[in-house]
């Protein structure tokens, strides 16, 4: 069964659709949370860039599937929050700042 590491390391791949960078670089995955009988359900808390997000859903799939893909997980669950507010100056790796401009 995966840890929290792993699955945050797998969710690494997962890029934003609209700024092609990855969603844990950009501070969007708030939680990770290994649980169940044998830690087979994996629950994710992330935001998107933007409450208005047009590729949300897809976005949202695709880390579902991401999670989904690791050996061991059984369900997976993504949760939508947006609270805290995403905000890039605060949450974005120092690289993910570069590409986005923020220094």
């Amino acid at each position: 069964m995966p840890t929290q590491e792993q699955v945050r390391d797998a969710l690494r791949d997962v890029e934003d659709p609209e700024l092609h960078i990855g969603v844990v670089d950009l501070g969007l995955i708030y939680g990770v949370e290994v649980a169940g009988p044998g830690n087979d359900e994996v629950n994710v808390t992330m935001t998107l860039t933007s409450p208005m997000c047009p590729v949300g859903p897809m976005f949202k799939a695709a880390v579902e599937s991401k999670v989904l893909s690791l050996e061991g997980v059984k369900s997976a669950t993504i949760e939508i929050t947006f609270t805290p507010p995403w905000d890039p100056r605060t949450m974005a790796s120092d690289d993910a700042k570069v590409q986005l401009g923020i220094w």
